[in-house]
């Protein structure tokens, strides 16, 4: 799940940077740090925190955190672009998939306050490579 979160947040990287470089062009600067933020920022740092614990990874609210961010965090970026455009029938779609995402959100910090041991818990921290060893 870990890498997996990495990946996609490494894709939305570069549609935030290539939609940051377009609004530069044009002079219309409304999306990018939605995507840069919701999307490369917020999902790399949860992959992160998966890799690091991988027993919270392998959880269903996992799989529902992971599902209910890609599915609508996308809708919400093509609702956003046709609301700001001057499209107000987008406006509910908005809303929706804003809530969708944020419950998505929700749902990852009660997997992590969950599943991830306490500062009263000692944890060895490891640097993780994609085949599960150790890397040096």
């Amino acid at each position: 799940m870990g890498f997996r979160l990495l990946k996609i947040a490494a894709v939305y990287l570069l549609v935030g940077v290539s939609m940051g470089l377009y609004m530069g062009i044009t002079h219309q600067f409304a999306l990018h740090a939605h995507i840069n933020l919701l999307g490369w920022a917020s999902l790399a740092l949860a992959g992160l925190i998966y890799v690091q614990f991988p027993q919270a990874a392998k959880t269903r609210l996992a799989q529902i955190h992971f599902w209910m961010h890609n599915v609508s965090l996308p809708v919400l970026m093509v609702a956003l672009a046709f609301l700001l455009s001057g499209n107000e029938a987008f406006a509910p779609v908005v809303g929706i998939a804003s809530i969708a995402t944020a419950t998505g959100l929700a749902i990852f910090v009660i997997n992590i306050c969950v599943n991830v041991p306490s500062a009263k818990q000692p944890v060895a921290l490891s640097r993780a490579s994609p085949t599960g060893a150790l890397a040096k």
